[in-house]
C-alpha cells in the first residue's frame, strides 16, 4: 500500500480546521498529528500516542533537523543580548542627530527594518524602540511607524537566507517529497526562488512608493490627519501602549551604535564564509581529495555555495557570533557575567514557541509525506495521484495556493503553521503535475518555484496584515500605536499588494516566468497608486 487514500486529508484538514476556531497554531498542528499517528495505528489510542511520541523525538534526531532547532534558540540568545546592552537605544540616540524631516525619519525606520532581517520580533520591537522618538519629534502618526515595521519584518526575514524563517521553510522544503527531482540543494533553491516571492518584495517597494511619493489612503490618511494637528494617534481606537524599551542593564549608556551593528556583521560576515567552507570540508574524503586547497581545486565557488549544507554553515556562524559578541561586549563591559546569561537565557526562552511550531511542523510533515511503510499517511502520493490523474492545470496553481495560504495565515496569525501545512502537500503535486504534462527540467523547476513561493507569500500577507498575528502586535506596540488602529491603517496597503501579488502569480503561472510575473503584478501596483488618494508628506505639521 502506497497511500492510506483520503484519509491522509484529515490531518491537514483538521489541522486547518482547528488553527480557524482556536487561533491556535501549536495546538492544531499537535491534534493534525495525533490524528495522523491514529489513522496510522488503525484507531489504537494507545499504539497512536506511542508513535507520536517517536514521530516528535525523531524530527530532532536529524543533523539537519537539530541545527536548525539550536540555530533558532541560540539566535534568541543573541536578540537577548543584543536587547540587553541597549545598543539599540545608543543607535537611536545618534540617528535623532542626524534625522530632521518626516520623509527622512521614515526612511531612515524603512533602512533599519531592512538591515535587522534576522528575526522579525527583535526587528519591529528594536526598530520601534530607535524610531519612536525620532518619528515623534517629526510629526509622523504613529499608525505610520507600525505600517513600517510590519512591512520590514516578516517581509525581509522572509527574503535573507540569515534568519530563522528562511531556516524554517529551507528544512520544510529538503523534507518534502518531489524536492529530490529538482537536483539542488535546499540552499540553492531558497537563493533562486527569491525573485519569485513577489508578495514580500512589492510589500517592501509599496513601503517606500509611499514615503517618497506621500501616498496616504484609507484609514491612514486621517492618521496623517490628525498627526498634523499634533495628534500622534487616534485614541478613538483605544489607549496607546506604554513606553517599551528592550534596555535591561544599568549600563546601557555605556552603549555605542556600533554596539548594535557588530554583531549583524560577524553573523552576516561568517555565514557568507561558512556556506562554500562548509562544502569544502564535507568534500575532504581523506581518498581523493585530503586537504582544503585540493576540495577548493575541485569545484567553482558557485558550486560551493549552492551545495552547500545550510544547516552547518548556519550553526557554526551563530556559535561564532555568539562568542565575538560575548566577549566584545565584555571588553565594553555592556553587561557582568551574570547579566549576559540572564540575557541569553531570556532570549532563547523567547524563541521556545517558535520551536515548537518548528518541531512540531517537521512532524506533521514526516508523517504526511511517509509512506504506510515507514509510518506516515502517503498523502502527498496520493494527491499527486489525484491530480495528475485529473489533468488539473498546473499553470493555476500559484494563483490558488497563494490565496488559500494568504486565507490559512489570516485566520491563525502564523506564516510558520501555514509553511508546514502547505509546502508538504503543493511541492509533490507541482512536481507530479509537471511530469505528467511533459515538461523540461526548465518548465519543471520554474513551476516549483513560482508555487512554493506563492506558497511564502500568501503565508506572509497573513502573518502581516492578521491582526492576532504576533509581528502584527509587536509592531503596533513597538510604534507606541493602538492596535485597532494599526489592524486598520495597515489593512488597504496590505490588500493592495495581495491583490497585485494574485494578479502577479495569475500572469507567472499561466506562462511558468517569473519576469511576466513581474510585469503583471507591478502594472497592477503602478495603476493602484495611481488611483490612491494623494496626501503629501510635507504637508505633516509638528507640534
Amino acid at each position: 500500500m502506497e497511500h492510506f487514500g483520503i484519509w491522509g486529508l484529515i490531518p491537514p484538514v483538521l489541522a486547518i480546521t482547528l488553527a480557524f476556531i482556536t487561533k491556535d497554531v501549536m495546538v492544531s498542528l499537535f491534534l493534525g498529528i495525533l490524528s495522523g499517528a491514529l489513522i496510522v495505528a488503525g484507531g489504537n489510542p494507545i499504539v497512536a500516542i506511542l508513535n507520536l511520541t517517536d514521530l516528535l523525538a525523531g524530527s530532532l534526531n536529524d543533523g539537519w533537523n537539530i541545527r536548525i532547532f539550536l540555530f533558532c534558540a541560540l539566535l534568541g540568545g543573541l536578540v537577548g543580548m543584543l536587547s540587553r546592552t541597549g545598543s539599540a537605544g545608543a543607535f537611536g540616540r545618534w540617528a535623532a542627530k542626524k534625522i530632521k524631516s518626516p520623509k527622512s525619519s521614515m526612511l531612515m525606520a524603512w533602512f533599519c527594518g531592512l538591515l535587522i532581517f534576522i528575526d522579525d520580533y527583535f526587528n519591529s520591537l528594536a526598530v520601534g524602540t530607535v524610531m519612536r522618538p525620532i518619528t515623534d519629534k517629526n510629526g509622523v502618526p504613529r499608525a505610520k511607524l507600525a505600517y513600517i515595521l510590519d512591512s520590514t519584518a516578516a517581509p525581509v526575514c522572509i527574503l535573507v537566507p540569515i534568519s530563522s524563517w528562511v531556516i524554517t521553510v529551507m528544512s520544510i522544503v529538503k523534507g518534502s517529497e518531489g524536492f529530490s527531482v529538482l537536483g539542488m540543494s535546499e540552499f540553492e533553491f531558497f537563493i533562486r526562488s527569491v525573485p519569485y516571492n513577489i508578495y514580500a518584495i512589492l510589500t517592501l517597494i509599496m513601503v517606500l512608493v509611499l514615503i517618497l511619493t506621500g501616498r496616504d489612503f484609507g484609514p491612514m490618511a486621517r492618521s496623517t490627519q490628525l498627526a498634523r494637528e499634533g495628534r500622534l494617534y487616534d485614541s478613538s481606537y483605544g489607549d496607546a501602549p506604554g513606553e517599551i524599551s528592550i534596555e535591561g542593564s544599568e549600563k546601557t549608556d555605556k552603549a555605542r551604535p556600533f554596539d548594535m551593528l557588530l554583531p549583524l556583521i560577524v553573523l552576516i560576515v561568517s555565514a557568507v564564509i561558512l556556506f562554500p567552507a562548509t562544502t569544502w570540508l564535507l568534500a575532504v574524503d581523506g581518498e581523493s581529495i585530503s586537504t582544503i586547497g585540493q576540495a577548493m581545486a575541485s569545484m567553482t565557488l558557485g558550486e560551493a555555495f549552492n551545495n552547500t549544507d545550510a544547516s552547518m554553515a548556519l550553526f557554526y556562524a551563530i556559535i561564532i557570533t555568539l562568542v565575538v559578541t560575548y566577549i566584545y561586549y565584555a571588553v565594553r563591559r555592556l553587561f557582568t557575567i551574570k547579566e549576559a546569561s540572564d540575557a541569553i537565557i531570556d532570549g532563547v526562552k523567547s524563541m521556545v514557541p517558535a520551536l515548537m511550531i518548528l518541531t512540531m511542523a517537521w512532524t506533521i510533515g514526516s508523517i504526511i509525506k511517509s509512506s504506510p511503510a515507514d509510518g506516515g499517511l502517503g498523502l502527498a502520493s496520493y494527491l499527486s495521484e489525484v491530480v495528475v490523474g485529473g489533468n488539473f492545470p498546473i499553470r493555476l496553481i500559484p494563483m490558488l495556493v497563494f490565496a488559500l495560504s494568504a486565507l490559512i495565515s489570516f485566520a491563525t496569525g502564523t506564516s510558520w503553521g501555514t509553511f508546514a501545512i502547505m509546502i508538504p502537500i503543493v511541492m509533490p503535486i507541482v512536481v507530479g503535475l509537471a511530469q505528467a504534462n511533459g515538461m523540461d527540467s526548465t518548465s519543471l523547476v520554474n513551476a516549483t518555484f513560482i508555487s512554493i513561493s506563492a506558497v511564502l507569500g500568501g503565508s506572509v500577507f497573513g502573518d502581516h496584515a492578521s491582526p492576532i498575528s504576533d509581528t502584527t502586535i509587536l509592531s503596533s506596540t513597538g510604534a507606541g500605536c493602538p492596535h485597532l488602529e494599526h489592524v486598520a491603517t495597515q489593512m488597504p496597503y496590505a490588500v493592495t499588494c495581495a491583490a497585485c501579488s494574485f494578479i502577479g502569480f495569475l500572469f507567472g503561472g499561466f506562462f511558468l516566468n517569473e519576469l511576466v510575473a513581474w510585469i503583471a503584478a507591478l502594472s497592477a501596483f503602478v495603476l493602484a497608486m495611481a488611483f490612491a488618494p494623494r496626501m503629501r508628506i510635507s504637508a505633516v505639521g509638528r507640534k
